[in-house]
């Protein structure tokens, strides 16, 4: 994909929105429903603790998928550094997203959300929120790329702690909460409800 001129970027653009509907098509694939099955379509559904969580355009989990965006480009500047452009790179952070999308929405990773974190009545995103979770991953890229470094960390963490604050959770807990489930950090989050 070169470094220079508007080829690379039209070629990563396309690369990516490929990837992106072949998400789509995977996802429909195994049984995703489209949209919110209340057929209501929305930019934004605020309360995580509704049927309409992942299922719009956008929600709180939204700012997680940015710091998704911002993770992968700080690994593969770590991994790649200049060797990579960072078309190639973009690309390659959309393909682990899209990756992460289809496992977070397959059977395991559902039945493993419901066990073990607030998200008891959760059964998948709608594709149209997968496939927003990755064009805000990319744009969490973006910002990553083009941003002073002082500006994407303290943003990221910034990030983290409102989410804290506003939801009872956020990118660290929802790790945290996956691999090695604490009771204490549930029962706090629950209190919140």
């Amino acid at each position: 994909m070169g470094t220079g001129g508007r080829h690379p970027v039209v070629a990563a653009a396309l690369l990516c929105a490929a990837i992106i509907a072949l998400t789509g098509a995977i996802e429909y694939w195994m049984g995703r429903v489209p949209f919110c099955k209340c057929g209501v379509l929305r930019l934004w559904s605020g309360d995580v603790w509704s049927d309409q969580n992942s299922q719009q355009v956008a929600d709180p989990y939204t700012f997680s998928h940015v710091l998704h965006g911002v993770l992968f480009y700080g690994l593969l500047w770590l991994v790649a550094g200049r060797r990579l452009p960072v078309g190639t790179r973009l690309v390659l952070a959309v393909l682990l997203e899209s990756s992460w999308e289809i496992l977070e929405n397959s059977p395991l990773i559902i039945d493993r959300y419901r066990a073990v974190t607030i998200s008891i009545g959760y059964y998948g995103d709608s594709i149209l929120n997968s496939l927003s979770d990755i064009v805000f991953m990319a744009i969490g890229f973006l910002l990553a790329r083009y941003l002073p470094v002082w500006a994407t960390v303290t943003g990221a963490i910034a990030c983290e702690f409102v989410m804290l604050w506003w939801i009872r959770d956020n990118l660290t807990l929802n790790i945290i909460m996956l691999i090695h489930p604490l009771k204490w950090i549930k029962d706090w989050q629950m209190a919140g409800h």
